[in-house]
């Protein structure tokens, strides 16, 4: 009995086209992290249940969702990010979060992760930071001190 060859050979293997990236955090109260991600993407859940909410964000193209849960610490989670074009993007940004009612903490021309950046922080109701950063400068050489702009010395997260 001869076996067919399958349809999709080695030389034609077809390439995957993503949708988006897809990221999923627990949270300890999905309330206070939907009031928190409403004003920080600037739009309204696509799908809420109990202890569960989906986020369908066009730009960046994510498909966000937070799950209710018991949290005994931040985990392995260090960060999130969003990388722009641009410090004016960063800036754009800011003021974004600012007017949605989010207190904001800039870093700007700040050695982090071999590359100078610009960028400014939110934190959301369970400790996660995102960041939404340019990279001005990138594949600085290794150091050992990694320079951070900010006064709290617990957020050094992306230097980490």
């Amino acid at each position: 009995m001869e076996s067919k060859p399958n349809s999709t050979t080695t030389t034609e293997i077809q390439t995957v086209k993503a949708l988006k990236a897809h990221l999923a955090l627990n949270v300890r109260n999905v309330e206070q992290s939907i009031a928190f991600y409403r004003r920080m993407f600037g739009i309204e859940p696509s799908k809420v249940r109990t202890g569960y909410a989906k986020f369908d964000v066009h730009n960046p193209p994510l498909n966000f969702t937070l799950n209710q849960g018991t949290l005994t610490d931040r985990g392995a989670l260090s960060h999130l990010g969003i990388q722009v074009r641009s410090t004016d993007d960063v800036l754009a940004m800011r003021q974004k979060w600012t007017e949605a009612g989010l207190e904001t903490r800039d870093e700007m021309q700040t050695n982090c992760c071999y590359a100078v950046q610009d960028k400014t922080w939110v934190s959301d109701p369970d400790g996660n930071e995102w960041e939404v950063f340019v990279v001005l400068e990138d594949n600085l050489p290794e150091s050992r001190t990694c320079a951070v702009s900010s006064s709290d010395s617990n957020n050094q997260a992306c230097c980490a």
